[in-house]
């Protein structure tokens, strides 16, 4: 299977094969600051999995993650693994924003104050264990 998305303005369309790896939802500091909003959706597919069009650049906000984002529009589209390994797709930026939904939260104790859950989803204070 493969699913299609892209930015705000078009200028970066991205193609994802198969099936994510998991799909998560996660409060940890670095991703609320990187995606400007109290957490990031995201579906992790191998990198090989992927293949993307368009102008982007990247900012490493730790050793092993760095955010790619569109040249043009500032979309934040993916958190790319610096050892090559996976990438985290911003669910939003899918065409089908629907196409996949989160199994768990991940470094829920970052989460803000005023977030309340009633998905039944498992919630980890940091990463799963």
């Amino acid at each position: 299977m493969t699913r299609e998305g892209g930015c705000l303005c078009g200028a970066v369309r991205f193609k994802a094969e198969g099936e994510p790896i998991n799909v998560r939802v996660c409060y940890c500091r670095n991703c609320q600051k990187a995606m400007g909003s109290p957490f990031f959706a995201r579906a992790l597919f191998k990198q090989s999995a992927l293949t993307v069009e368009g102008a982007t650049s990247r900012y490493a906000t730790s050793e092993r993650v760095e955010r790619v984002f569109c040249k043009t529009c500032g979309t934040r589209l993916f958190s790319w693994r610096t050892d090559g390994s996976a990438a985290g797709v911003a669910l939003a930026t899918f065409d089908d924003r629907n196409a996949f939904a989160p199994t768990e939260h991940i470094f829920v104790s970052g989460k803000m104050t005023w977030l309340r859950f009633d998905d039944g989803l498992p919630q980890y204070p940091e990463t799963v264990p």
